[in-house]
């Protein structure tokens, strides 16, 4: 069983590459000046005119071309070549060499100080006068 789907439809590339940059359609609408169903027309259109593809592509940040050559199997040979060392592992498992409790409590000890500090201004301001 095999899913024929048109390999260029333009929308579908444009919702996706705004899903990866992490943008609503809201947001996008917001970009082009239009509303967000029309975002959501856009994304259901197999073909766009050049000029509105060029404006859509620089609301997400991209190329016209960027849009057009899209594909999901390039991103994930990008993903996972840019991973092949594991140091994005590494870093996720890194341990912090500090205790974070000792940061807590440095920070508190630099707001208290802070609010003396205030104390002491206040005070001195209400002799002045």
């Amino acid at each position: 069983m095999t899913t024929d789907t048109k390999a260029n439809h333009i929308g579908r590339k444009i919702a996706r590459i705004r899903e990866l940059r992490g943008m609503k359609q809201e947001t996008l609408a917001e970009e082009l000046g239009i509303s967000q169903q029309s975002v959501s027309t856009l994304e259901k259109s197999e073909t766009l005119e050049d000029k509105k593809l060029e404006e859509i592509a620089k609301a997400l940040g991209v190329t016209k071309e960027g849009i057009e050559n899209f594909s999901e199997e390039s991103v994930l040979n990008i993903i996972s070549n840019s991973f092949h060392d594991q140091s994005a592992l590494n870093a996720i498992l890194h341990q912090p060499t500090f205790n974070p409790l000792d940061k807590v409590v440095e920070l508190y000890e630099r707001l208290v100080q802070a609010e003396k500090d205030k104390v002491a201004y206040l005070e001195k301001l209400l002799k002045d006068k």
